[in-house]
């Protein structure tokens, strides 16, 4: 299916499953972009100073299933730990002059309480998420387009596989282990239940999670 792009004063329309690149952007065409889109719209907004692009994103239903599903695994794991959070999806994440960033989905575990209520993040204030998600379908993320909004983990769903990143010495570094869920094969659980919440249905793939964390954990 060709992408279709139209930007106007009032509103964006991009074709599902679309993702669009434009050149020599700044900081206030980002904002710009951003005050344009509606609020009811999928549309994702990231802006990175370094190269002066923006990048338009509308996730595909197969990439808003798998988003979904994995961010129910990890509230699912949190929950059976007994753990507090607090999730955002969707979420715009700023660095002024520096980078935009909107992840699938993102948790606030160890700061939970300082973001509970708030409408908008603001890192000049606020510290980042403690764990970030994010689905590749029809896109490349690179780690270090996270790096300066400085989450400790990250992880990036790409082709049936999950990887995951540390934040350390201000770099993102990959792991075979989450820092989040020490002692839990996370990198090997994800993939499985996220595929078999496409195929045989999200609430199934639930189910079924919960009971491998009743009996394994």
């Amino acid at each position: 299916m060709a992408t279709t792009l139209t930007i106007t004063p009032k509103t964006i329309q991009l074709s599902p499953g679309s993702d669009v690149v434009l050149q020599g952007q700044t900081w206030a065409d980002y904002e710009a972009l951003l005050a344009t889109r509606n609020e009811r719209s999928n549309i994702k907004i990231y802006f990175n100073a370094q190269t002066r692009t923006i990048r338009l994103m509308s996730p595909s239903p197969r990439h808003g299933n798998r988003s979904r599903a994995l961010s129910k695994f990890v509230e699912s794991l949190l929950e059976h730990q007994g753990r507090d959070y607090q999730n955002y999806d969707p979420i715009t994440l700023k660095k002024f002059n520096e980078k935009g960033i909107e992840p699938d989905s993102c948790f606030y575990i160890a700061n939970w309480q300082t973001v509970l209520g708030k409408e908008k993040i603001d890192l000049e204030i606020d510290p980042p998420p403690d764990l970030v998600l994010e689905v590749d379908l029809t896109s490349l993320t690179q780690p270090q387009a996270y790096e300066s909004i400085a989450s400790p983990e990250l992880w990036i769903y790409r082709e049936e596989k999950l990887s995951i990143y540390t934040l350390e010495s201000g770099r993102y570094v990959k792991s075979i282990d989450s820092p989040t869920f020490p002692g839990i094969p996370v990198i090997n659980l994800m993939p499985e239940y996220v595929e078999k919440a496409w195929r045989e249905g999200t609430s199934v793939a639930v189910r079924q999670f919960n009971a491998w964390l009743q009996s394994s954990l």
